[in-house]
């Protein structure tokens, strides 16, 4: 299946407000919940996949009742997709088009994506190189998805090189998205 990319698009924002106005509704009862908008589509300028991210960020003790929550208001859960502390949902509808993931607050994984939006909010240096790089990559013609992921580590090392993360904690990102780096592809 080839990868799709196009250019930022100022809806994204109100999309996921929208969203996330329903998500705090339903997590209500979670105190410890923040709901957090990453990936490309939360960068303003980048080029993305047209699917919006959302980190759903809670404390380990309220983990199972932000779990119960979301699939009161309708959520399927997917289970962990391989991610220790990060529980990924079916979102009861595919408008906007949504990846919704309810992750324990503190892990490498949520301080990843925090970071590198973060960083390329501040660096229009980084994210335009990052944009270039995603958009090379989804016109190669038999580009799949796990290629795509490994193939922009190189660039998103760089992004995290600007963060407050460490060599260490990035070099476990990159294995994690880079299976050529000792990853789980290995």
């Amino acid at each position: 299946m080839p990868v799709e990319v196009v250019p930022y698009s100022p809806s994204w924002r109100a999309q996921f407000e929208l969203v996330a106005g329903d998500l705090r509704q339903a997590l209500s009862g979670v105190t410890s919940a923040r709901v957090e908008h990453v990936g490309s589509t939360s960068v303003p300028g980048l080029a993305a996949k047209p699917i919006m991210d959302i980190d759903v960020i809670v404390s380990a003790e309220e983990m199972q009742m932000a779990m119960a929550a979301m699939s009161s208001a309708g959520y399927v859960h997917r289970g962990d997709l391989g991610v220790a502390d990060r529980e990924a949902f079916r979102p009861p509808d595919d408008c906007p088009r949504r990846n919704v993931y309810v992750c324990r607050e503190g892990t490498l994984n949520v301080r990843n994506h925090l970071a590198v939006r973060d960083v390329l909010r501040t660096r229009e240096d980084l994210r335009d190189e990052y944009g270039a790089v995603k958009r090379a990559l989804a016109a190669e013609p038999d580009m799949d998805i796990d290629t795509y992921i490994a193939r922009k580590s190189a660039v998103l090392q760089k992004v995290l090189a600007e963060s407050s993360l460490t060599a260490d904690e990035c070099l476990q990102i990159l294995r994690l998205n880079d299976p050529r780096n000792g990853g789980p592809g290995l």
